[in-house]
C-alpha cells in the first residue's frame, strides 16, 4: 500500500508551515471560514505565501457565492479551494469551469457516503470525507467510522477513480495508520490531531503524525 500525501491544516503561523515543509507535506491548509484558526488576509501571506511552489496551499473557505470563491483564491494566491458549508454540485462544476482546484468538502454521518459525494465528484479535483458536527464546519476532532464506511467508500472509488479521497476529521498520530488501512485514502489531512492549542501546532506531533502515515508504505 503507498502512503498517502499529507495536509497539515489550520496553520497560523510561519514556523508551523516550515515545520510541515520540512517533514514533506504536499499540502498546507488556511482556514477563511472563521473558527480559532481563522486567519486575515495579512495573516495568510505571512503564514503561508512563504512556502516552496511544490507544496499547494489551500484556502479553507465557508459557504459563499462562485464569484466570491474566484475572488478570494485570487487574492490569497491559493492554489485550492476546499469548501466547507455544504456546497452544491453546481458550484462545484462553475468553479472547475473557471480554472478553480476544487475540493469539496461532505460531511457524514453513519455508514454510508451521502448521495451528494456522486453529485459532488462529477466536478471536483478531490473529496474530502469529514465528520458532521451540528455547528461546525471542521476543526472538530472527531473522527468517521473509518471500517463502516469502507463499502460505500470503495462503491464511490469504482466511479471516480479520477477523483482523490482526502481523509479528515479526528486523525493523530495514533490512529492514521489504521484510518489508511481501512479506506487508502490519497491524502491525510490533520489540524487539532496535532496541536497543542487551536492553530498553534506542536512540532513533535506533527513529526509523529509524518512518521505514522509513511509508516504505512
Amino acid at each position: 500500500m503507498r502512503a498517502p500525501r499529507i495536509k497539515f491544516c489550520g496553520l497560523t503561523r510561519f514556523i508551523d508551515a516550515q515545520h510541515a515543509v520540512a517533514l514533506g507535506a504536499a499540502f498546507i491548509g488556511g482556514i477563511r471560514a472563521g473558527g480559532p484558526r481563522l486567519l486575515s488576509i495579512d495573516g495568510w501571506r505571512s503564514t503561508l505565501s512563504g512556502v516552496p511552489g511544490h507544496v499547494a496551499r489551500v484556502a479553507v473557505l465557508g459557504p459563499m457565492s462562485p464569484n466570491a470563491v474566484v475572488s478570494e483564491v485570487a487574492t490569497l494566491g491559493a492554489d485550492i479551494a476546499q469548501l466547507h458549508g455544504d456546497p452544491t454540485a453546481s458550484d462545484v462544476a462553475l468553479l472547475s469551469k473557471r480554472g478553480i482546484r476544487v475540493w469539496p468538502v461532505l460531511r457524514v454521518a453513519g455508514f454510508e457516503l451521502p448521495h451528494e459525494a456522486w453529485a459532488l465528484s462529477e466536478h471536483a479535483n478531490a473529496l474530502v470525507l469529514d465528520a458532521l458536527v451540528h455547528g461546525q464546519l471542521g476543526g472538530t476532532g472527531v473522527a468517521l467510522n473509518w471500517q463502516a464506511l469502507g463499502e460505500s467508500v470503495e462503491r464511490w472509488r469504482s466511479e471516480f477513480p479520477h477523483v482523490q479521497l482526502v481523509l479528515a476529521g479526528g486523525l493523530h498520530a495514533d490512529n492514521v495508520a489504521l484510518a489508511i488501512q481501512l479506506l487508502a485514502p490519497d491524502v491525510v489531512d490533520v489540524s487539532s490531531g496535532v496541536e497543542i492549542a487551536p492553530g498553534i501546532k506542536d512540532p513533535e506531533r506533527m513529526r509523529a503524525f509524518a512518521d505514522a502515515v509513511r509508516g504505512c508504505n
